[in-house]
């Protein structure tokens, strides 16, 4: 939590700060992670643990960018306002502008008086003027426009009726796959020789990644869609093309609709002039949703099966009745960090000694212990959206560190989720009634 109290040093940075004080996780993903921190350049600064070094180091670099990020802030403020003037309602302001603001106090320090607004309009100009016809209000008026509705939903009944069914053994694949996460961790630290390599490239040229998106298909998998957190039904039901779309109501990764799926992949692009129109958009979208894993890229594919093979042995809270791990290179990384985090101890106390039931709904607690059961469905999830955005920016990838990069960045996503969650919850927790309710807030 070095993060959190250096944050709380600084004066001036409210607008990118949650209700607590502490930094949005926004301002983490956007901000300091990739433009103040760099824990690739600064690997003393990375990881939910950091040495008192590295806890120097991270502070140092934050204060350094105090008048940076304060100036930041006061950019993200005058561009909510003209925003607003404007009655700009397209995208999520954080994800939009956070960086641009970032770009602007670094090139023009905080904002002018005199010249301020008028460069805060420009820039909103250029982020929402030039997506070139890309919005989520041409998406819906392509999307539910009657006549063209219907030539779509019959593209989705000959696209799924299409699929590949014919299944292959998945044996020779698998232990691939755990050769793979064997040797991932130790592509970013150059501890890898390029057998990894070969093996990540062979299992793309071998349409590994297809045969086990293919077996989600089938209830006869070891592990189906449903119980990898992927769809609320038994298979994965072929997509439909969907009226509305919003993030606060998005499906699971195989229920989404044709229309959630690009909704999503317009409003997380800052440069949506790139993206292919949106007519195009939706074609393609209605092939992914239809092929292995939801996705077209096969190296994609391989890594979302990879990240399937790690999720299910992700033990944040230890074994309880799944049995041993498979005990990959990969997997002892993250549990390692995984069980080392405050959150989990103080999860384990609250609620793991007893069954699903015990723990009151009214604890906000409660869901977070539920995925701290299941950890792979959060994980999963997580890494698919993240593969599908990269999908749909016809983004593949080519080696064993980006693998790597992917899946570990998903891992920290999580555990940095759930610790906001968790900081979030105990804030709000009444007072204890209990010696152990006393307890589980102390750390």
């Amino acid at each position: 939590m070095v993060l959190d109290e250096v944050w709380r040093e600084l004066d001036g940075v409210e607008p990118l700060s949650g209700p607590d004080g502490g930094p949005l996780s926004r301002t983490v993903k956007l901000i300091l992670d990739p433009l103040v921190i760099r824990p690739v350049q600064n690997p003393a600064c990375a990881g939910p643990v950091v040495s008192s070094d590295g806890a120097e180091l991270l502070a140092t670099r934050l204060h350094a960018s105090a008048d940076l990020l304060r100036a930041t802030a006061a950019w993200f403020t005058l561009l909510k306002r003209v925003r607003r003037a404007l009655r700009v309602t397209e995208g999520n302001p954080q994800d939009l502008y956070f960086q641009r603001c970032f770009e602007l106090a670094t090139t023009a320090g905080p904002p002018d008086p005199d010249r301020g607004e008028s460069i805060a309009a420009d820039t909103l100009r250029d982020v929402h003027e030039y997506s070139a016809g890309r919005t989520t209000q041409a998406l819906k008026a392509h999307i539910t426009d009657p006549s063209r509705a219907r030539q779509l939903t019959a593209l989705i009944d000959l696209a799924w009726g299409r699929r590949p069914l014919s299944r292959v053994a998945l044996e020779d694949d698998t232990w691939k796959i755990k050769a793979l996460l064997d040797a991932c961790p130790g592509a970013r630290l150059d501890e890898s020789d390029d057998s990894g390599q070969c093996v990540f490239d062979g299992l793309v040229s071998g349409s590994a990644g297809t045969h086990f998106g293919i077996a989600l298909w089938t209830p006869a998998h070891a592990y189906t869609a449903h119980e990898l957190g992927l769809t609320t039904h038994p298979v994965p039901g072929a997509p439909v093309l969907g009226m509305s779309a919003s993030t606060a109501a998005l499906g699971l990764p195989f229920d989404r609709t044709v229309h959630e799926r690009v909704f999503t992949v317009l409003r997380a692009s800052s440069e949506r002039a790139e993206l292919p129109p949106v007519a195009e958009l939706v074609t393609t979208e209605i092939a992914r949703s239809c092929s292995p894993w939801a996705l077209l890229d096969e190296s994609l594919r391989v890594i979302a099966t990879a990240g399937a093979t790690l999720a299910v042995d992700l033990r944040p809270i230890g074994a309880g009745d799944r049995g041993p791990a498979a005990d990959t290179a990969s997997s002892r990384v993250i549990n390692g960090r995984w069980q080392r985090e405050a959150y989990v101890l103080q999860a384990r106390r609250l609620a793991l000694s007893t069954d699903d039931q015990s723990l009151p709904d009214t604890n906000p607690l409660a869901a977070i212990a539920a995925e701290l059961r299941k950890p792979w469905q959060p994980y999963l999830r997580r890494l698919w959206v993240r593969l599908h955005g990269r999908d749909a920016r016809e983004l593949s990838v080519h080696t064993l560190d980006e693998v790597w990069d992917l899946l570990d960045g998903v891992a920290r996503s999580v555990i940095l989720d759930h610790r906001m969650r968790v900081k979030q919850a105990l804030s709000v927790l009444p007072l204890a009634d209990s010696t152990d309710s006393s307890r589980s807030r102390a750390s």
